[in-house]
């Protein structure tokens, strides 16, 4: 499985599959940056080195300049109008509970890619009971994380509380101290001991 896809790598991609489809070549380094708002040709070169090492670009021996997209399936996506990525599929969050590992460690999502920033690691979990229903996150559904430890008041964030328990909740601070309120009335805020921020949920995937 090639690896996550982030925002910047993303746009180069793009721009290569259907430069590519266009014109039966690659782009050169400058055509890429210009395309993709990038000053620097340096800048292309380590993005489009990542693509290589992620496995989603292969160099042609013997030609520099010829890129190769290996994923029929990526080529495919990209040469519509809307591109989108694979996440890892982490596990399941419920209130209070330690995190549940997905039964397939391989296991992946396909989100758009406009629904992450790119500047951070992202991953999927699945939404267990409806302690944020009243913000829309209902039982089932799932949730794209991306891993952050800054974070400001209202944000909804997955936690890990008193060490070992796992929470999806909105982050406040009153007082001096850390608020992990629930989006559901019949619930109440939790106010831990010891709190660490794994990640800010930044999209919401519900299946039918």
């Amino acid at each position: 499985m090639a690896g996550v896809l982030y925002r910047k790598e993303r746009e180069v991609l793009e721009f290569l599959v259907q430069f590519q489809n266009q014109f039966g070549y690659s782009p050169t380094l400058s055509e890429i940056a210009k395309a993709t708002d990038h000053r620097s040709n340096a800048t292309v070169h380590t993005i489009v080195r990542s693509l290589v090492e992620k496995g989603y670009v292969q160099k042609v021996e013997g030609n520099s300049r010829v890129l190769k997209v290996l994923d029929a399936k990526i080529t495919s996506t990209m040469s519509g109008t809307t591109s989108s990525i694979e996440l890892p599929l982490m596990g399941f969050i419920a209130a209070g509970k330690p995190l549940e590992p997905h039964t397939d460690p391989n296991a992946t999502i396909q989100i758009s890619a406009s629904m992450i920033s790119g500047q951070k690691t992202a991953f999927a979990l699945q939404v267990k009971g409806e302690s944020m229903i009243e913000d829309g996150i209902l039982d089932g559904d799932f949730v794209v994380i991306e891993k952050e430890h800054e974070v400001k008041n209202g944000d909804i964030v997955v936690a890990l509380v008193d060490d070992n328990l796992a929470t999806l909740k909105k982050f406040f601070r009153e007082d001096g101290r850390v608020v992990l309120k629930p989006a559901n009335a019949a619930m109440q805020p939790i106010y831990p001991t010891r709190v660490t921020i794994q990640g800010k949920c930044v999209g919401l995937i519900r299946k039918f």
